[in-house]
């Protein structure tokens, strides 16, 4: 007969109740989505635990592995690992724990994603010359992309894009891209986002064969490689409504460019809206998303953001 041993602890009732919450959340559990976290709620303090790894002492430790990593490649000669120690060496604690938890504490993965980092913007130095939320506010005003001004009952940060009035030679295909990067830099100083990650609705309705055949593959790369393994950005969910019939053909020359992590995150809904209001609440969607509230506002979003 075999003989089972181990650890075990007892999980408290405190414990208990935060996970009981987490299976029940609301878009009211959680904080506001522009601004720093004032206070992270203790469900969500649990979900760190739970899905990261992450306690206090841990935090410390991790941090403390990573600065001597960075060191000991950048020493070795690596360039992206010197490239890294001169982005991040004198940089605040606070700034390694987001690549940290975007990568679950598992620190020889979160010193890549510091290279991602690092190496996406050597990959496209145009996304980042003169790269300011001056430059960037026009793009955002006009809602290219959106941003939930609330979570949704995951505490995700939901971000918005509605291609039918989309205008590409007016609003380039890198401008929107370098909105997305002052967008995330900014949301990702706010603990909960940390934690809770992203998800990106995007509303395919009215998108033309002359739009389909404007997007160049290239910029479709750059779009994933921004995604993955560049931002210490949990991206969580992507979702597709009203997407045309030749939609295939754009998303097939994406599918091959995107990790499996990924490609299971991706939910394609056409018109069938069911699941899609399974995981969003109608009455914090804007109407051009299917929703209950207002039409999205795009100059509100860049005052929430910069002002």
């Amino acid at each position: 007969m075999a003989v089972v041993s181990g650890t075990y602890r007892m999980v408290s009732e405190e414990e208990q109740a935060l996970r009981a919450k987490l299976e029940h959340l609301t878009v009211k559990d959680h904080g506001p989505v522009f601004g720093p976290c004032a206070n992270l709620p203790d469900h969500t303090r649990q979900k760190a635990k739970d899905e990261l790894n992450e306690t206090d002492e841990k935090r410390v430790s991790a941090v403390k592995e990573l600065r001597a990593i960075i060191k000991e490649r950048a020493e070795a000669g690596d360039d992206l690992a010197k490239g890294v120690q001169n982005t991040f060496g004198e940089k605040p604690d606070s700034l390694l724990v987001r690549f940290i938890r975007a990568r679950k504490y598992d620190v020889a993965r979160s010193f890549d994603l510091l290279k991602g980092y690092v190496r996406f913007r050597k990959d496209y130095p145009e996304l980042f010359e003169n790269l300011t939320p001056e430059a960037v506010r026009s793009t955002i005003e006009a809602g290219y992309p959106g941003i939930l001004h609330s979570r949704d009952k995951y505490g995700r940060v939901v971000l918005l894009f509605n291609i039918e009035n989309w205008d590409y030679e007016e609003i380039t295909f890198d401008e929107i891209l370098r909105a997305y990067c002052v967008i995330l830099e900014k949301l990702l100083e706010n603990e909960e986002t940390q934690i809770n990650g992203f998800c990106i609705i995007e509303n395919f309705k009215g998108f033309t064969m002359q739009q389909a055949s404007g997007i160049k593959p290239t910029e479709l790369k750059k779009m994933v490689d921004m995604l993955q393994d560049s931002f210490p950005a949990r991206f969580k969910a992507v979702h597709f409504i009203h997407q045309p019939w030749y939609f295939t053909t754009t998303y097939n020359v994406v599918k091959p460019l995107m990790k499996s992590k990924l490609l299971e995150r991706v939910f394609v809904h056409g018109d069938e809206l069911e699941n899609y209001y399974k995981e969003f609440d109608p009455e914090i969607l804007p109407s051009e998303f299917d929703g209950k509230g207002s039409k999205y506002d795009g100059k509100a979003t860049a005052s929430k953001l910069f002002d």
